[in-house]
């Protein structure tokens, strides 16, 4: 009888033990969670900050290329219309000598002629 009862004491004893067990478990359970939870809120807190980062980056590379696209365009639209003026004085002034000639015929020999166009186009 006595070793039943030690049996069952012991029995007792080791229920007992497993509940402290087991709430120690839970209690570690329920740290780690927090601490889980913690820990993923801080890397979702840091990727949005990467992620806002990586957008006002790409925000003002992309302002700096139309920036620079910007001004190759006008650059490039400055240097057009300089080459069409230059094209525009050279064909105006071929045509008031071509009127000039006709108005006057045979009164302007050719090294006049070239003199005349020449003054012209530097007036042009």
């Amino acid at each position: 009888m006595d070793d039943r009862r030690q049996k069952i004491a012991d029995g007792l004893a080791a229920a007992d033990k497993g509940k402290a067990d087991l709430a120690q478990a839970q209690a570690r359970i329920s740290l780690i969670e927090a601490s889980a939870k913690t820990e993923n809120h801080t890397r979702m807190v840091e990727a949005e900050k990467q992620a806002a980062l990586l957008i006002d980056q790409a925000r003002r590379e992309g302002e700096a290329e139309r920036a620079r696209i910007v001004a190759q365009a006008q650059q490039d639209a400055a240097q057009e219309a300089q080459r069409v003026r230059e094209s525009l004085r050279a064909d105006v002034a071929i045509l008031a000598i071509k009127g000039a000639e006709q108005i006057l015929k045979r009164e302007v020999d050719a090294q006049a002629h070239a003199e005349l166009l020449t003054q012209l186009q530097a007036q042009l």
